[in-house]
């Protein structure tokens, strides 16, 4: 995000070591998070905290708009990930009951295709993933604002 963005935006404020942005839609959610998109890279690894229901899909779709990817983006939490082209694969841990399974399933040879992926429910897989990693943490603060961390 552009320096001079941030500075005119006054949702944006910073903690000692993350900035937190104010979602007041789903809508800014979204559009944040595509934004949020072009500061990533090939093979970033990002984890998407927050409890059930706090947006962590809504920012993925976000993010497949910002990669400039258009496909309906859902939540894997069944499928457990979901491919998108190649170039993104969202992840859903929360069905995950231990890391044996997720290695069973192959999820861990994903971090290594050079896409980027986005894990939801990360602590269910937590010794599979790899050393370099990002994090977002999004809090639902009442029905429609968002805090999210990044």
């Amino acid at each position: 995000m552009k320096a001079e963005t941030i500075a005119k935006n006054r949702r944006t404020y910073y903690n000692i070591r993350m900035a937190v942005f104010l979602s007041e839609s789903r809508e800014a959610t979204m559009a944040f998070a595509a934004e949020y998109a072009k500061t990533l890279s090939a093979g970033d690894v990002v984890l998407l905290d927050g409890d059930m229901g706090a947006g962590k899909t809504v920012f993925a779709k976000g993010v497949a708009k910002g990669m400039g990817i258009f496909d309906e983006v859902t939540s894997p939490t069944y499928a457990y990930m979901n491919d998108y082209d190649g170039r993104l694969f969202h992840y859903d841990c929360y069905r995950i009951q231990s890391p044996r399974q997720a290695e069973n399933l192959g999820l861990a040879d994903y971090f290594e295709l050079g896409g980027v992926c986005l894990v939801e429910w990360s602590e269910n897989i937590a010794p599979l993933l790899p050393e370099r990693l990002k994090r977002v943490k999004i809090r639902k603060i009442d029905e429609n604002t968002r805090e999210i961390e990044y």
